[in-house]
């Protein structure tokens, strides 16, 4: 065990090396990055989500985009969930994207709009029983949220009939979990199912359709157990509304059939607990997982014998897996070590010279460095294709862009890929 003193030193030492690192990323996001905005939140927030709503205003150089964030306040205010407007550049007015600018004590960026109008706006305050764990939005709406607190409740809300601060409690109580948990799924097909699991070792699956009535609670339509320890993460199958996949501190994943009593597969995925897990949008028998054994997994669940493809190159703990809603080839993942990493499964199998495979296997497009603190949570935009938002321990949000100068001319097409078919290659 390591004496006061060298514990401290030792500490000292690590945060040298980030501040160093940091430095470096802020000197060559120029070069790595269309678009970059850091903003320094009062709070910290667990998680962040981006709404499936653009603005597109006439004669602007901008376009209004919206996220959801939530505070974690540790008691020591009320909690809040918080609607953000982001205003994106068009091409034609980024400016002076050669530097980073620091532009106030709570912006900077690249590729930032010639004029004061940088700033992440927080333009809607509702207040929230404990921190928000975890928030996310409905799926083809623009106002519906769900959100999991630290009691165990799941609370479902319609932002849109809250004033821009409010003290009013949720559309929607939803009762079932005994413990507070991270996991939490919308059914992209039939958007009035929510899934959930929770420390309780349970994943709850609610109807929430005719149940509009302010505050009022309502019990879950499927309990789901079969996990022996914490449920971590849940995901639905885009194109089969009635499967769910979830994931947990026993390392299992598990395949459920909501027209079935008994899950339909149970697998040990991983070496360690396992954090996330996510559906392919674009190919419905494709999934990752996310693990505290560093590394991220994809599997096919027709065969689920041994993963398709395993990602390695995080230093530690990955926390959440979310493949891209706009490229079935790309996929992200974010941990402790402080990285947002991106795949692309079209460079699996790729050559590399010796000299390249020190950067990374083939398949690691791109490493976001921002932040100097685990990074809690992230999104992909749902319009800007490599846009996304991710927040960290130390109160930071950044929505940012790689630069597309990163893909080769065969990659703007990725959409159409078949990402199966690229794993087998």
């Amino acid at each position: 065990m390591l004496a006061r003193e060298d514990q401290d030193t030792v500490e000292e030492s690590d945060e040298q090396q980030i501040n160093e690192e940091y430095k470096i990323w802020k000197k060559n996001t120029p070069f790595l990055y269309d678009y970059v905005v850091t903003h320094v939140l009062e709070w910290p927030s667990l998680t962040v989500d981006w709404l499936p709503v653009v603005d597109e205003r006439n004669n602007t150089d901008y376009t209004v985009h919206k996220l959801v964030i939530g505070t974690h306040t540790s008691k020591s205010e009320q909690d809040q969930l918080i609607i953000a407007t982001v205003k994106i550049p068009t091409e034609e007015s980024i400016i002076n994207s050669r530097v980073y600018q620091d532009n106030t004590k709570d912006v900077g960026g690249v590729g930032l709009l010639a004029n004061t109008e940088n700033k992440i706006e927080l333009s809607v305050k509702i207040n929230h029983d404990g921190e928000v764990n975890r928030v996310r939005v409905m799926p083809k709406s623009e106002g519906i949220l769900a959100t999991k607190s630290p009691s165990g409740l799941v609370y479902v809300y319609d932002y849109t009939k809250h004033p821009k601060v409010s003290d009013k409690g949720p559309q929607l109580i939803l009762q079932g979990h005994r413990k507070e948990g991270y996991g939490l799924s919308w059914n992209p097909e039939n958007t009035n199912l929510l899934a959930s699991g929770s420390d309780d070792r349970l994943v709850c699956v609610w109807d929430i359709i005719g149940h509009a009535e302010a505050n009022s609670r309502l019990n879950p339509y499927r309990v789901l157990s079969a996990h022996t320890n914490i449920v971590g993460d849940v995901s639905w199958n885009y194109s089969n509304p009635n499967i769910l996949a979830s994931v947990g501190d026993d390392r299992k994943l598990i395949l459920w059939d909501l027209n079935q009593e008994n899950p339909i597969e149970i697998i040990d995925a991983h070496s360690n607990e396992i954090n996330s897990v996510d559906f392919n949008k674009f190919e419905e028998n494709l999934l990752a997982t996310g693990s505290k054994d560093k590394t991220v997994a994809i599997w096919d669940i027709r065969n689920m014998q041994k993963k398709v493809h395993s990602f390695e190159f995080h230093k530690d703990t990955v926390f959440n897996v979310r493949w891209s809603p706009t490229s079935g080839t790309l996929l992200a993942s974010t941990g402790k070590d402080r990285r947002v990493l991106i795949w692309d499964l079209s460079k699996i199998g790729a050559p590399q010279t010796d000299e390249e495979a020190l950067d990374g296997p083939p398949e690691l497009l791109f490493i976001h460095g921002g932040h100097t603190s685990s990074i809690s949570d992230f999104s992909w935009n749902h319009y800007e294709e490599l846009m996304m938002a991710s927040v960290s321990e130390d109160n930071i949000l950044q929505v940012w862009e790689m630069t597309r100068a990163m893909f080769s001319p065969n990659d703007e097409d990725l959409e159409g890929s078949d990402p199966m078919e690229l794993c087998n290659n």
